[in-house]
Parts: structure tokens; sequence; C-alpha cells
């Protein structure tokens, strides 16, 4: 993909402000991007390209608007230029796009509230343990489902039940809140 040596240097507040911006938005922009490209290594490329593009372009950005919907259109766009250039994405069409984009809308104003990464996190600490650990073998080892069943030395079935109960809990407490309780 594209290089990061050749950025621009400007001044260091921009610097230290499109830092902190990248920083806030990177795991909802890789989200994103999963959403689109179902492969996670095409997803970090994208996101690492939109990135290069944002910082290139850091001057053209209106501060009035929403960097997160700013951002996502550059993935959206990095995403539509490698599927011209790959014939084995899938195309989804425009109506799919406008679901993703206002379901991203929704998560970016979770961050007003601690962003939705922590209020996952507190949330997945409120699930039983036995609950949690599939989530965490499944979801952030990446486990097969077979696999993670393994590594629990649960069948497949007991797996599958566990997620289904955690994805519910997690559920509820996001739209409850990141007090509520499980």
């Amino acid at each position: 993909m594209q290089a990061v040596d050749k950025l621009p240097t400007n001044q260091p507040a921009d610097r230290r402000a499109f830092s902190v911006l990248a920083k806030e938005h990177h795991r909802s922009l890789l989200a994103y991007a999963q959403a689109l490209t179902k492969e996670s290594h095409t997803s970090r490329d994208i996101v690492q390209d939109a990135f290069v593009v944002a910082w290139r372009n850091l001057e053209t950005f209106d501060v009035t608007r929403d960097f997160g919907s700013w951002m996502r259109g550059i993935v959206r766009n990095k995403w539509r230029e490698f599927q011209r250039k790959s014939t084995r994405q899938v195309v989804v069409d425009d109506d799919v796009l406008e679901c993703l984009e206002a379901d991203a809308q929704q998560w970016d104003g979770l961050i007003l509230h601690g962003g939705v990464f922590n209020r996952l996190e507190k949330c997945l600490k409120k699930l039983p343990e036995n609950l949690a650990e599939a989530v965490r073998a499944f979801y952030y080892d990446e486990l097969s489902g077979q696999e993670a069943a393994d590594v629990l030395c649960v069948s497949g079935a007991t797996l599958r039940k566990r997620l289904e109960r955690a994805r519910g809990g997690l559920r509820d407490c996001l739209q409850a809140g990141s007090n509520s309780e499980i």
C-alpha cells in the first residue's frame, strides 16, 4: 500500500490534533472497513491508507464537519478503489453503504459517553466468566468455532449457546448504559 515516509511536515499542533483524532477513531474505522471487506488484513490496509490520505489532505478538512464521517468517506473511497483492483471482492450496493454509515454515526454518538469499545469492555467484565471467555476466544483471538470450543474444553453447541447468551448480555448492557448490571 502507500508509504508513510512521504507524509508532509505540518505544524506540531496539527500533528497532535490529528494523532488524538486518529486514536479516537481507529477502532471504529477498522470495524467499518471490516464490515465492508469481510477481511481483517484488507480492512487494516484500507484504514492505514485512509489515514495517510487524511493526513495529506488535512488542510481540506472542514472543522465544522464530523471527523469520523470524513474518515469513513475516505475509507469507503479506498475500499471502492480496492474493489476496482480486485476481482475477488463482493460488490455492496449504495443502500447497504447508507445503512453502514447510519450505524457508524450511531456508534460515533457513543464516543461522547466513553466510546463504544470502552463500554463494551466494561460490559464484558460484567458477564459471567464462562461467557466472557467464549467471547474472548471467538472474537478477540479470532479462533474458529471448533478451535474456541477445544480451547475452552466444551462442545461446539455449548460454545454457540454461550456466545448467544454473551451477545444478548452485551447488547442489553450497551443499550442500558455502562452503569447497568447484566
